[in-house]
């Protein structure tokens, strides 16, 4: 396994008389660099996925093997986790010398400066800084955690697009194949608008009640919690060509009487199509995160759905934990007229471009030991086995890495898609305000889910609530 290079070999020993002692090995630079801390123990928090497991259950190790530093590594759900986090931060107990840092709550972080500036820390520490850090190689990504000076506040550990999963079997089968075509007069393919979804997921509800197979039309991530907003604004919202949640960056409103657009009738139609969608999804839909919605796709129970790329690879691969290995198709969302050449032309965007990195809070105690396990995780020779695990790429090199060359194919391209087409996908909008506007939102959302408003009322709802709150917050008049 690749990490058992974590410990460079020792320098091959000379040829010695047998009464003399070989040479000590020799110690690398982590080991050296560490030497002041080892014994310490520091202690992280992170949201349980794939890459947060990966660093836990794998890296985390061979980093206390080689630098005698012992690694806490918490993995919770993402409720439990910025709980703990921001209460740890805002009193300023110390209790984590590492934290997730989600793309869309950096600029909150910054806001109400929990972070430490890592820019700076490089300065002051440079002999804590591994030669092969390499910052350039980086995607893009790592520039949604910088400030408006340009200074780092995390290193991306995860980043990934939300893709369109369907499943090659059923999309190849002739006698499906000759159905569908009997019923919507088209071939039936991955879809690309909206019209197109909607007819693939009746066709394959209505085939699995006639045939009597566990299988449904979509995926909807539409459980009582903050993932439905996410699959809204993340995903749903901006294929329809509604950006930013809605909101209107020079007049901070979401009413499209002051410039918003959370109220227009290309929102409202998006919402509309999303939930008319749920009777195309499986029972488990109305209770489903992310989490859920990646597993009911690897359950074989949905033709097609919106996945989190970090669960691209097992999905595709992993036959302990996914009925559908060989059978996953990867492509990008559906999208309404125009959005594409937006996206293409740098006016809009297709989807999230997700993910995270881990930061060190001012209150930690251990600010050294743990940038060098932010480093550590980071290292280039690792990414190949990260990428393969987690499906997540954040440096250049990885997409050449041959592993991630290897595996590309058994999961439909999905790494030379993000490679690729990523640059159609954004990140967050730079919200200081995400949490406290999504909360806003996310009531109406589950009020259209189960019917007690039309998505119309709801979101007419909604923006005169953002455009209320964003004046208590210090946004416009």
């Amino acid at each position: 396994m690749l990490l058992i290079a974590c410990a460079p070999p020792a320098a091959p020993a000379p040829a010695a008389p047998a009464e003399e002692k070989a040479p000590a090995e020799e110690m690398s630079w982590w080991a050296k660099a560490a030497e002041p801390y080892k014994g310490v123990t520091i202690k992280g928090i992170s949201e349980s996925t794939p890459p947060s497991k990966y660093m836990q259950q794998v890296l985390a190790p061979a980093f206390e093997k080689e630098t005698g530093i012992k690694v806490e590594f918490e993995v919770t759900s993402w409720d439990q986790m910025y709980d703990k986090e921001i209460k740890d931060m805002e009193s300023g107990t110390g209790i984590y010398d590492f934290v997730y840092i989600e793309q869309d709550i950096i600029y909150a972080y910054l806001a109400r400066d929990f972070l430490v500036d890592l820019t700076n820390f490089m300065d002051e520490h440079p002999e804590l800084v591994y030669a092969d850090l390499d910052l350039d190689d980086f995607t893009s990504f790592i520039d949604y955690f910088k400030d408006d000076q340009g200074h780092i506040y995390g290193l991306p550990f995860e980043a990934f697009l939300k893709v369109y999963l369907y499943r090659k079997d059923l999309f190849g089968d002739p006698e499906v194949q000759a159905a569908f075509k009997e019923k919507y007069g088209w071939d039936l393919r991955p879809a690309t608008n909206f019209d197109e979804y909607a007819q693939i997921a009746e066709f394959f509800t209505e085939w699995g009640q006639e045939k009597g197979l566990e299988l449904w039309g979509t995926t909807v991530q539409a459980g009582s919690h903050p993932a439905a907003f996410y699959e809204m604004a993340e995903t749903i919202w901006p294929s329809w060509g509604v950006y930013n949640w809605g909101i209107n960056m020079e007049t901070w409103k979401a009413t499209t009487a002051n410039g918003g657009s959370l109220d227009s009738d290309k929102a409202k139609a998006a919402l509309g199509f999303w939930v008319g969608m749920l009777k195309y999804a499986p029972p488990e839909a109305t209770s489903s995160t992310w989490d859920e919605v990646a597993a009911t796709f690897a359950a074989g129970r949905a033709a097609q759905g919106w996945v989190y790329g970090e669960n691209a690879a097992w999905i595709a691969t992993d036959e302990t934990r996914s009925k559908v290995v060989g059978n996953v198709g990867v492509a990008l969302p559906p999208t309404a007229p125009g959005v594409m050449e937006e996206a293409e032309a740098g006016k809009g965007y297709i989807g999230y471009y997700d993910g995270g990195a881990l930061g060190i809070p001012h209150s930690s105690k251990n600010k050294e030991a743990a940038w060098l396990f932010l480093q550590w995780v980071s290292r280039k020779d690792f990414q190949g086995d990260f990428a393969a695990a987690a499906a997540r790429i954040v440096r250049k090199s990885t997409f050449d890495d041959p592993k991630v060359k290897e595996l590309d194919p058994k999961v439909d391209g999905y790494f030379t898609l993000m490679k690729e087409k990523g640059y159609l996908f954004a990140g967050a909008p730079p919200f200081p305000f995400h949490a406290q506007i999504r909360e806003v939102i996310l009531p109406y959302v589950l009020k259209a889910i189960s019917g007690e408003m039309t998505p119309e009322d709801a979101l007419d709802a909604a923006a005169q609530d953002v455009d209320a709150e964003l004046i208590q917050l210090g946004y416009g008049q």
